[in-house]
């Protein structure tokens, strides 16, 4: 029995009802006539609109946010990426069964009615009146679209999703005019396409093709008519009749469709019936979202994109407007990503560096003269449980990488090889490079003021034997610390300043590389290997730096249309001399024919490259290069921790790591299989004539001739860094703090590692 108010009659909601059936009835929304004033209908409460003819007069459509679509370089899928799955398809796209099915169930008079269902909001309010309650709804299919518009257009903001689904008369009547206007402009046909494309289907799935993919891993155009009677049966209540955690209440809504198709005459008796003793057929395909998901071990790099995507002004001014265009998707971003070569990275990774080491591996690989990144990948994967982190190790920390990267210790060097070279220093540059020495005692910087030496702090080399002099190409294939550091006092730091500012030489956190000895010659500051594989890669050019980029196009799509986006361009610029990146090249062709990088060499094809290993052995590095690309590996833990000495990395132990015998395999392997078909140029190499010292052949070439730089501070070579970064070792699943690689100073001390 309907409720009735104190005084015998219907209550106040029911009256308004009643009030606005016959409203309705009297032809007032349909006219366009203004409905009653707000204070009639008690519309005055917050929400509610002022009148019908205040509203504006067309219906904005923001574009449906659908999936976003990374590619490598040859066109093939890397990852999917959304705020909502979502592909938009046409009519013809969808089956029959579907459409049918969704009209029949939620406005089986779509096709006899216009915007508003006259006798179907009779009847509803004719049975909510007698019910007391809303046991039915009048909403046409055209205002249901309307009202996911709404929904849509306020994306992932609760408030706006509560104002656009809010139960208030105001809403219902901006819901009417706006489906008049959709009714006149759209038509029947275009209205049923875009309201199954708009409409939530649950399990993450918008659109009638991601809920396909979902419940039948199969395309909307080929789904069967018990199929499409689940999924139609769903849009109701898509937690409600979520058939993959409540099959029977699936089924149950899935008969109460087909029944429903019979009673209107789009099926027979007969089909309706065999329908309904089908099984449901679920065929469930995991949502695939994100770039944990990538192939080829690219999630790292594609992280690298979609962070290249909301910080680069080229995709919108603010940071709100580039976030809107990728939240909104519908993107295909074919990237600088080679196959063959992100493969090669990550296979070499996995021989040499176990995910479950107490240390971890990163290897990047950049094209010179282009700056396209070909590859990107670490040994520990993308993910949060054990042996994995969401941190990408190869970059810069505003692009997710480590706060400050990690000291590179000797594969500094180059640089202020070049700087001097570029200066007009000799090839043949000679300096008596004694075993141990005292840091210069001022060297002049930038600004005019020179760096001084107020501690009477020292350096030496790895070997007591290592005395000079020693010239250059020698003492680079040595990495002969004193030597380097007698270069900076001669030269001082500002030519160095210059020579790494042209290489885009910045610390992981962005900030320069400070002007002390230690920075500046031995490679106490933290760099990622994207910074160093590029920087390198101008050695490879013949003096020409390129960013890195790794985007090659964008392709929006945006209704039915599609256009290009404008992307980020590689900005190549001259570094250096070609004469001078020619001596560095021979200079270190040595370095991995003879030298401490001879484990890393490759056979059949010029190459060059420089060790690297840091105090105490917390880093290892190997930065190498061919004419046509340029490599980077990092191995060491992320926190800092982990000494690398009397550790079994791969399987295979070392009683200490050098900077030749763990990366330096690594990124020999990584190049070869990423070069393997490709052409093998040579170097334009100069003749060097030898320097005052001969070369001498002892036990320790192959195994590395030492370590790397000595480059202590306060507390160590590696001048400045301190305790802190107390969470993520390389035992496990690394979950790092926002001070993940704390307390690096700037310290100038010496040491005795080199590489």
């Amino acid at each position: 029995m309907p409720k009735k108010s104190s005084g015998g009659g219907l209550t106040a909601t029911q009256q308004a009802a009643k009030f606005l059936g016959v409203s309705v009835l009297a032809g007032a929304v349909l006219a366009g006539i203004a409905l009653p004033a707000v204070g009639a209908l008690g519309l005055a409460a917050k929400g509610s609109v002022e009148s019908f003819d205040e509203l504006p007069a067309n219906l904005k459509t923001p574009p449906l946010s659908q999936r976003t679509t990374i590619l490598d370089a040859e066109g093939d899928q890397i990852a999917t990426v959304y705020s909502r799955d979502r592909t938009v398809v046409d009519l013809k796209n969808i089956s029959p069964y579907l459409q049918k099915a969704i009209v029949a169930i939620e406005d089986s008079r779509f096709y006899q009615h216009g915007a508003v269902d006259l006798k179907g909001v009779l009847r509803a309010l004719n049975k909510n009146a007698q019910s007391g309650g809303v046991s039915e709804g009048a909403s046409t299919l055209t205002q249901q679209y309307v009202k996911n518009v709404f929904v849509e257009e306020a994306g992932d903001d609760p408030t706006k999703v509560a104002q656009a689904t809010q139960q208030t008369i105001g809403r219902k009547i901006r819901e009417l005019k706006y489906a008049i206007q959709v009714e006149e402009e759209l038509g029947k046909k275009k209205i049923l396409e875009n309201y199954l494309n708009i409409t939530f289907f649950g399990q993450q799935a918008y659109g009638v093709e991601a809920a396909s993919q979902r419940y039948f891993s199969k395309h909307a155009k080929e789904l069967t008519l018990p199929e499409s009677a689940m999924l139609a049966g769903i849009v109701q209540s898509p937690s409600r009749y979520d058939p993959v955690n409540d099959e029977a209440e699936a089924v149950k809504r899935r008969n109460v469709v087909l029944e429903r198709m019979a009673e209107v005459g789009d099926v027979s008796r007969a089909e309706a019936e065999e329908a309904k003793r089908a099984p449901l057929g679920l065929k469930v395909t995991q949502p695939k979202n994100g770039c944990i998901t990538a192939v080829q071990g690219a999630s790292f790099f594609c992280k690298y994109v979609e962070r290249v995507f909301l910080s680069d002004p080229v995709f919108g001014k603010t940071k709100e407007e580039r976030a809107k265009v990728w939240n909104r998707g519908g993107l295909t971003i074919r990237t600088t990503l080679e196959p063959q070569a992100q493969a090669s990275v990550q296979d070499s990774l996995k021989d040499h560096v176990y995910k479950s080491d107490k240390v971890a591996a990163a290897a990047t690989l950049v094209e010179p003269g282009t700056g396209k990144i070909l590859a990107m990948g670490q040994s520990k994967p993308y993910g949060y449980g054990k042996n994995e982190t969401e941190y990408n190790f190869s970059v810069d920390a505003a692009m997710g990488g480590s706060n400050f990267g990690f000291p590179t210790g000797s594969t500094f060097k180059p640089f202020v090889a070049a700087a001097a070279l570029e200066q007009g220093k000799p090839p043949t540059q000679s300096y008596p490079a004694p075993y141990q020495m005292p840091y210069p005692q001022q060297v002049q910087t930038c600004s005019g003021k020179p760096w001084v030496n107020t501690n009477n702090e020292t350096l030496e080399n790895e070997a007591e034997s290592e005395v000079g002099p020693f010239a250059l190409k020698e003492a680079m294939e040595l990495s002969v610390n004193t030597y380097f550091v007698e270069m900076l006092g001669d030269i001082g730091m500002c030519p160095v300043v210059k020579m790494t500012d042209a290489l885009g030489v910045v610390q992981g956190n962005g900030d320069k590389v400070p002007e002390v000895p230690s920075s500046m010659t031995l490679g106490s500051t933290g760099l990622s290997p994207l910074t160093m594989a590029s920087a390198y890669a101008a050695f490879a050019s013949r003096g020409m730096y390129c960013t890195p980029v790794a985007i090659e196009s964008i392709t929006q799509t945006v209704g039915g249309s599609k256009k290009s986006l404008e992307v980020p361009k590689s900005t190549c610029s001259r570094a250096m001399s070609e004469k001078t990146a020619d001596s560095v090249n021979t200079l270190l062709s040595g370095v991995t024919d003879s030298g401490t990088g001879k484990q890393a060499g490759l056979s059949g094809r010029a190459n060059a490259g420089k060790t690297g290993t840091t105090d105490e052995r917390k880093n290892a590095w190997f930065v190498g290069y061919t004419p046509n690309l340029s490599g980077a590996v990092w191995v060491g833990s992320a926190s800092q921790k982990v000494k690398m000495t009397n550790i079994s990395i791969g399987g295979t132990y070392h009683a200490q790591v050098y900077g030749g015998d763990t990366p330096g395999p690594i990124w020999r392997d990584a190049m070869t299989g990423a070069l393997e078909g490709k052409e093998a140029p040579s170097f334009n190499l100069i003749s060097i004539p030898s320097g005052e010292k001969d070369p001498k052949e002892d036990d320790r070439g192959d195994n590395g001739r030492g370590n790397d730089d000595g480059n202590n501070g306060d507390s160590g070579f590696i001048g400045g860094l301190i305790d802190g970064g107390t969470t993520g070792d390389a035992s496990g699943g690394i979950t790092l703090p926002d001070n993940l690689f704390q307390g690096q100073g700037n310290g100038s001390g010496g040491g005795r590692g080199r590489g």
